[in-house]
């Protein structure tokens, strides 16, 4: 993972979990988070290529929560720990959701990337018994569709293209 990611990925974490808690425990906790950070940084990854379009987030910022938190109808309005909202990137988040509702989807994303810099994402492509358990809202394709379709056009033209690029 690029350092020039880590607060995305830290703000896009939390924020997934905070819409879409994990089941109570705090092993159930853990492997959640793993999921989610996995996802977030994956999406990351593949949304802030090269260092240069890092240097572009950083110079623009990534948007915020307030659009997300809208569409899941968090109330966020007396959260005075708010700051990390900011570093939220809405189409990371979307693109965060389509690969956790879909592990194959996940695998293909994972083919794009630099795979030493994104890390081991097995608890996203090969999802077992206990990432269900641990996160049955985070993995549940109907609670993420409102957040996945925002972006997934877009998703699906990268992978798409990426396919083209490799067939011809």
């Amino acid at each position: 993972m690029s350092a020039d990611l880590a607060p995305v990925i830290a703000a896009g974490t939390r924020w997934l979990l905070t819409a879409f808690p994990p089941a109570p425990g705090a092993f159930s906790r853990a492997v959640a988070e793993a999921q989610a950070r996995q996802a977030v940084t994956l999406a990351a990854d593949l949304r802030y290529p090269t260092p240069l379009d890092s240097e572009i987030l950083h110079l623009l910022g990534p948007g915020g929560s307030a659009r997300l938190d809208w569409l899941t109808g968090a109330d966020h309005g007396r959260d005075a720990d708010a700051d990390w909202r900011t570093w939220v990137d809405e189409t990371v988040i979307s693109w965060a959701a389509c690969l956790l509702a879909a592990p194959a989807l996940a695998d293909e994303a994972h083919h794009l990337v630099d795979r030493d810099q994104t890390g081991e994402v097995t608890r996203l492509t090969r999802p077992g018994d206990r990432e269900q358990d641990a996160a049955p809202l985070l993995r549940h394709p109907d609670l993420l569709e409102p957040v996945a379709a925002l972006h997934r056009d877009l998703l699906m033209d990268l992978l798409l293209d990426n396919e083209n690029a490799a067939l011809g």
